[in-house]
């Protein structure tokens, strides 16, 4: 069936048979591709109380993925995953240092490659701007050193740029503040959020924004296909978006986690007090497993998370709007990814570094062209299948030695009976395999490892450990766990 769909949609590339009136067909598709940190699975169209009309739009236009899962929940790491198309395969994979150790020194050739680098040895112009790996501006330096020019992903763009404002370096923007300020200067003596009356362009995203518009409108007049990948940092901490976007949403209405406790019988091996969060030391209140913070505390946070999220919906509005005007929307590949989620007062925790679903899930919509519209895909999914699926997309032959798997079927086809619907995700001591009505962790501890199993009924929440009462189950997915193992260090 795959091989039906690709030669189908290669042939209708190549032979110009989706015409668009407005602008001359090419044979590849140009890419737009979205990087969006710490968004979990809050928009509008996966049924959030968030307003996010522009990326709603977006997921009416292709598909969008109701159980997409990164494969480590922290941004370097899990951006590697999704970058190589491959999982984790030693302890240095699950940092935020993985794209640095294992791509910024090896020689052009050497394995693994990204998918960006990917595209540009085949004949794609490729531009970088803002967050696409781990390093704030794609350069690699220290959060209170001068920027550097040793890329972080050397061989993979033509272009890696970034205007960092008032803010001077990529992480001085990424923790800034609208004066100017960021946490680095301050000493991390500042709030974990921030809202100012300033325009779009007084926080970095709307300066990220700026320049991707005016580079967009730019590759649109070359001949040459290209890919364009542009990362935001909101809502990744601090949670700062303009006032505007704050006065979308009445604070007191806002829900509240459904799961605000840990779950029943739980090892706790897997959770922690939100250091990260901590770590914002004028916080009003400091989260910790012992305790959750007040009710009005987490409606505060979720109302700057929402903020953010909303910020940056438009700015991809204003992406999208290039793409629409200039009449090349329908033939832009456009993938909008979330590195991973985070959670939200979610078993106490404010922050990722879990491997349960709040922290794992993440959202992903794909647009291609001649694809179906409007699909709400309910597959099991991961960050390890955007690489193959883009080269299909795009023509190009895909490396043999991915462990992703391409989702060009499931664009057409959400029945796919050949799909298998498993996802492996790593951390710290701990393996997970999430299968459709399960999520089976192992944890290793003082020479030992201890198991937990979840039941996912009509909500995808963790509410009580039943790996003591369900052994035939356990029994049935150690195996398929093992398997997420092989060649790892786990």
């Amino acid at each position: 069936m795959r091989k039906k769909y690709l030669l189908l949609y290669t042939c209708l590339l190549v032979t110009g048979l989706h015409i668009n009136a407005q602008c001359k067909q090419r044979k590849r598709p140009n890419v737009l591709f979205i990087c969006i940190d710490d968004l979990r699975r809050e928009l509008g169209v996966y049924g959030s109380e968030v307003i996010t009309p522009n990326i709603d739009g977006l997921a009416a236009e292709g598909s969008l993925f109701l159980h997409h899962y990164a494969q480590v929940p922290t941004s370097g790491a899990s951006r590697a995953c999704m970058l190589t198309g491959c999982l984790p395969k030693n302890k240095n994979d699950l940092s935020n240092e993985a794209c640095k150790i294992r791509l910024s020194s090896k020689a052009e050739g050497d394995e693994p490659e990204t998918l960006f680098h990917q595209l540009k040895r085949n004949g794609y112009y490729t531009v970088g701007i803002g967050k696409i790996s781990h390093y704030a501006d794609g350069y690699l330096y220290g959060y209170s050193k001068p920027v550097s020019r040793k890329l972080e992903l050397p061989y993979s763009w033509n272009e890696m740029l970034f205007d960092a404002g008032k803010w001077g370096t990529g992480w001085n923007a990424f923790f800034g503040y609208s004066d100017g300020s960021n946490r680095q200067s301050r000493s991390k003596e500042v709030k974990p959020y921030e809202c100012a009356d300033v325009p779009d362009d007084g926080y970095p995203d709307g300066l990220t924004a700026n320049l991707a518009v005016s580079k967009l409108q730019e590759l649109l007049n070359k001949e040459q296909p290209f890919c364009l990948a542009v990362g935001f940092f909101k809502p990744h901490l601090p949670f700062a978006a303009p006032q505007k976007y704050w006065d979308m949403y009445d604070e007191k209405k806002l829900l509240l986690s459904p799961i605000p406790d840990l779950p029943n019988g739980c090892s706790k091996l897997g959770f922690h007090n939100s250091d990260e969060f901590n770590g914002y030391l004028l916080g009003e209140e400091k989260a910790s497993l012992n305790k959750k913070v007040s009710d009005a505390y987490a409606r505060k946070l979720r109302h700057a998370y929402y903020a953010c999220i909303s910020y940056v919906d438009a700015q991809v509005g204003k992406l999208l709007d290039v793409l629409r005007d200039t009449g090349e929307f329908d033939n832009t590949i456009i993938v909008l990814w979330g590195d991973h989620g985070w959670h939200l007062g979610d078993h106490r925790i404010w922050g990722k570094h879990t491997l349960y679903e709040t922290a794992l899930s993440s959202a992903l919509i794909i647009k291609a062209p001649m694809m179906k519209k409007g699909v709400k895909n309910k597959r099991i999914v991961n960050s390890v299948d955007i690489y193959p699926t883009l080269m299909d997309l795009c023509g190009v032959q895909c490396p043999k030695r991915l462990d992703g798997n391409s989702l060009i079927e499931l664009l057409n086809d959400p029945k796919d009976v050949d799909w298998k619907d498993i996802s492996y995700s790593y951390f710290n001591n701990a393996v997970s395999v999430r299968v459709p009505k399960y999520r089976l962790i192992q944890y290793w501890h003082d020479n030992d490892s201890v198991l937990e199993l979840y039941q996912y009924n009509k909500d995808t929440f963790e509410r009580k450990d039943i790996s003591k009462n369900k052994s035939k189950i356990v029994k049935s997915l150690l195996p398929i766990l093992k398997e997420g193992c092989i060649n790892t260090a786990f």
